[in-house]
């Protein structure tokens, strides 16, 4: 069938996730969030909805995020995701107050109606490489130590337990939802992560990323597969996510995902 696209967007729009620990400044034009500092981008604006002049309102966005990053010296930039709605003369505000593109990303979405194993293409065979969803606390350290090598952060220290038993919490309450997180391994060594979560009858995939050494061998497929497949299980109808259009993307497209937008984050100096 056809995407709705208007779905699609709302959907899109509605996607955000911060966890119980982060400090939140939410307004009905702004949701601003100061995440914890192992986090890969830890100072975000995730969403502005505003019916007046930008330039004033990202005055006030600044004033609140330097409240944020005060007593956190590693906190020198704000990370600005430019949503699929996001008002038009943003980036060229941004930019003017000297922010850059820091990551680029195609918003994909495919139809899962009516598939009754998941997926929307077949993606092929991986050999070598399995996928566990996190349940313990091996799981939840490989997947940390992953996801930090993939998109930036700070590496967990292994002897660190009650970081990996937060995140381990973190991954169970998911589980409980029907969703989660993914480890993939290639030949036993934890080499991918990715997330599943629910939105309403979406499957909202999150977090996919395979270490650089290694891509091609199909762990990204393997985990795509399984999210889709725990996906189409809950009753979701519709797949979306949000691909790097170096890496993902292509292997999104190629799966039978469909680009419906584009979204940018820019880093804009403190």
């Amino acid at each position: 069938m056809p995407l709705d696209l208007a779905r699609v967007a709302a959907e899109s729009a509605a996607w955000t996730w911060y966890p119980d620990d982060a400090r939140v400044v939410e307004t009905d034009e702004h949701l601003l969030v100061a995440y914890p500092d192992w986090f890969h981008e830890p100072l975000q604006l995730l969403r502005l909805h505003i019916s007046r002049p930008v330039a004033g309102v990202l005055e006030e966005v600044l004033d609140a995020a330097r409240d944020l990053a005060a007593g956190r010296p590693a906190l020198t930039h704000l990370a600005v995701q430019v949503r699929m709605d996001a008002p038009a003369d943003l980036v060229p505000e941004l930019r003017r107050r000297g922010a850059e593109v820091a990551e680029t990303l195609d918003v994909l979405a495919a139809d899962l109606s009516g598939c009754s194993s998941g997926g929307a293409a077949d993606l092929g065979e991986w050999p070598g490489v399995t996928v566990s969803w996190v349940d313990d606390l091996p799981t939840a350290r490989d997947f940390g130590a992953v996801e930090a090598s993939v998109f930036g952060g700070e590496v967990p220290d292994p002897a660190d337990t009650a970081r990996a038993e937060r995140s381990l919490a973190e991954a169970r309450a998911e589980l409980a939802t029907g969703a989660g997180q993914l480890v993939a391994y290639l030949e036993g060594r934890a080499v991918g992560v990715a997330g599943l979560a629910r939105g309403s009858a979406t499957a909202r995939l999150w977090g996919g990323g395979v270490l650089e050494d290694a891509r091609g061998r199909g762990v990204y497929r393997a985990l795509l597969a399984s999210r889709l497949e725990r996906g189409v299980l809950l009753g979701a109808d519709l797949a979306l996510v949000k691909g790097r259009v170096e890496t993902s993307a292509p292997i999104l497209r190629r799966a039978g995902f469909e680009v419906v937008g584009r979204e940018e984050t820019l880093r804009l100096p403190l």
